[in-house]
């Protein structure tokens, strides 16, 4: 299982487009914000003071007390009262990103990844035999990193298996790999035909 660092020069060959450090900073920004705010279930609820428990009743008389002036115990200033301006569960955190910030958002993470030699292609990925110790090995003959590694492409039931207890890797397809998790990755490695499917999200 041979593998070789990816270049500029291999991406042109492969119809890649990257960009360069000066521009898709924004882009890049603008998309992780959407990928975590649509990961908020807004289910986060407070009750405001016609809400809570209780009723309207003064809780005592306006004058010869020496209190301050109140009313009902449902006020916020109460313990138990409501709460004023606190999260309502009818609030849609959900973004939306264009199509053309998202290709240039993943020209931007693949042009530093490619510059920082941090991806590799190979023309297979594969453990035959589903075993943990057989799959760790097949990535360290690849990269002998244990941090972040994402693998791109299609792979087998048997290897999918086996590489599902290793904390430090994920595989995806090409199809479905985001800026995300190509930013978090360490060391990319790209699997068979994963290069030409990527190229077509970037054109």
């Amino acid at each position: 299982m041979s593998a070789k660092a990816f270049t500029a020069a291999d991406a042109e060959a492969a119809n890649l487009l990257l960009l360069g450090e000066d521009k898709g900073r924004q882009a890049v920004h603008d998309l992780i914000t959407a990928y975590r705010s649509n990961r908020r279930s807004g289910t986060a609820h407070s009750k405001t003071r016609g809400e809570v428990s209780g009723n309207n009743k003064k809780i005592y008389k306006q004058k010869g007390t020496g209190n301050a002036r109140h009313g009902d115990k449902r006020a916020p200033i109460f313990v138990g009262g409501g709460v004023v301006f606190g999260p309502r569960n009818d609030r849609d955190y959900s973004k939306s990103v264009p199509k053309n910030v998202r290709k240039i958002a993943l020209r931007r993470v693949l042009g530093d990844l490619t510059r920082a030699g941090k991806i590799f292609t190979t023309d297979s990925v594969s453990v035959p035999d589903a075993k943990t110790k057989s799959f760790v090995a097949a990535v360290k003959a690849i990269t002998e990193t244990e941090r972040k590694v994402l693998l791109v492409g299609n792979f087998d039931e048997s290897t999918k298996l086996a590489a599902r207890n290793v904390a430090w890797t994920e595989l995806v397809t090409a199809a479905d790999a985001n800026v995300e998790q190509l930013l978090l990755a360490n060391v990319v490695i790209l699997v068979g035909d994963s290069v030409s499917t990527i190229a077509q999200r970037t054109a």
